[in-house]
């Protein structure tokens, strides 16, 4: 029989008439170099579609130029998530709140931004029917960890593409001739800039100069949102924060939303040279790395909410969370911030916010934050108590008994640490054996 149009048998017809969908990429596109190169070369690699995403969480950017960057170079359309908001009310806050720096010293910009990217980026690519997401981590550094451990959390069986894994280009000039050869605008060609991420919270500066840790920071060239602090003004300045149940609420009497009360505090400590830290830490993968971060508002938050801990949380309380702090920094540092441990651990610190309320006083000078006073409805300071002055609340004859209880086993290992001294041995005539006459068994055993 004869197959025509009209017969449904002519299988190759209608084959012919079906467009095949190409697969769809969506990458996380930052707009620099790496991102730039990753659009085409993905392109050339899966013969896909690339949907290139950016998440808006307070850094600087040109978003129309951007735009224009990743369409130029292949992008079959740019996307920009506002994040900001929730960045700060469920990512910063958080950290406020657990009172987490890593290694004593990271206020972790870069780690807490990076579960909410991750999560976004999630989101849209099952959205747009995607095959796979792609990022432009190094298979050195944390955020790779950080990014695919948040895919994972939202679209388990999404495939990703990590190039700088995979692609043979080797260095930044490998970068920019692969660019030039197909005629795609370079969005940097300076070999002389740090490697830097910044957002809402924080900026941080890699690589160049700063990978000899012999190597003192410049940081009159370097810095972005602060000034070297010899720089900064001669005269202190005194500013005050207001917090409830853990969280910052206003500056200096006045109320802000989230996001304004962190850009006034990051102006305001910026202009006092206030959270510059350089720092060597250890990776998520083992190797040591070294950077500078600015954190002017993060620093002066961080500092009130420790003062503000201090009056309203009892002593116990106080000295596990301290520990909690730690686990959670690691936590968040290599990027589990969406596991049953992290949530119970906010769960744990949320429950010791409720008291955290009240306000504090700090006074800026030259990167230096000095505490200028505190108080708090909650605060469990009691001046009577503190006062050398004997009140009706304590008797210093107490304090006799107390010592001799609390200091009972210090007392007992001096006399044995004695004993062994003089004699040699731990035995004496005070001690015991069981079986020997003059034992008696504990009540119970």
């Amino acid at each position: 029989m004869h197959k025509t149009a009209a017969n449904p048998l002519n299988y190759s017809y209608y084959m012919h008439k079906i467009p095949v969908m190409k697969k769809k990429i969506v990458l996380a596109y930052s707009g620099g170099l790496d991102t730039t190169v990753i659009v085409p070369w993905l392109k050339e690699s899966y013969d896909c579609e690339v949907v290139a995403v950016c998440g808006d969480v307070g850094q600087e950017a040109d978003w129309a130029a951007m735009e224009k960057r990743a369409l130029s170079s292949g992008a079959q359309k740019f996307i920009r998530l506002d994040q900001k908001e929730e960045f700060v009310s469920e990512h910063l806050w958080a950290l406020v709140k657990a009172g987490s720096p890593y290694e004593k010293k990271y206020l972790l910009g870069t780690s807490a931004a990076r579960p909410l990217l991750a999560k976004g980026l999630a989101q849209v690519a099952l959205a747009e029917g995607a095959h796979a997401v792609a990022h432009g981590c190094t298979g050195k550094g944390n955020d790779q960890v950080r990014f695919e451990l948040g895919i994972k959390a939202f679209a388990p069986e999404m495939e990703v593409i990590a190039p700088w894994r995979i692609w043979d280009i080797q260095s930044r000039e490998e970068e920019i001739e692969y660019l030039e050869k197909r005629g795609i605008p370079v969005p940097m060609k300076k070999s002389d800039s740090y490697s830097r991420d910044d957002n809402l919270w924080h900026i941080s500066h890699e690589g160049l100069d700063l990978e000899d840790p012999a190597n003192e920071p410049r940081l009159e060239g370097m810095l972005k949102m602060s000034v070297p602090p010899e720089k900064a003004p001669d005269k202190a300045e005194y500013i005050t924060l207001g917090f409830e149940k853990g969280i910052p609420v206003s500056v200096n009497g006045k109320r802000l939303n989230p996001v304004s009360l962190v850009k006034t505090l990051n102006k305001i400590g910026g202009a006092h040279g206030v959270g510059i830290v350089d720092m060597v830490e250890n990776r998520v993968i083992g190797m040591k790395s070294r950077g500078v971060y600015e954190t002017p508002g993060g620093t002066i938050i961080m500092e009130a909410h420790d003062k503000l801990e201090q009056l309203c949380l009892d002593k116990k309380t106080l000295s596990f969370k301290l520990t909690v702090a730690q686990r959670f920094a690691e936590i968040l540092y290599e990027g589990e911030w969406f596991s049953p441990l992290c949530k119970a651990l906010c769960a744990f610190v949320d429950s010791t916010q409720n008291v955290v309320t009240g306000t504090v006083t700090l006074k800026l000078f030259k990167g230096s934050i000095i505490h200028a006073g505190a108080s708090s409805p909650y605060s469990l300071y009691d001046a009577s108590l503190a006062s050398f002055t004997t009140g009706p609340l304590f008797s210093h004859r107490d304090s006799t008994g107390f010592i001799n209880l609390f200091g009972l086993p210090t007392k007992v290992r001096a006399r044995l640490e004695a004993r062994i001294a003089k004699d040699g041995s731990a035995s004496g005539p005070d001690v015991v054996k069981p079986g020997s006459s003059g034992y008696t068994a504990p009540a119970g055993d």
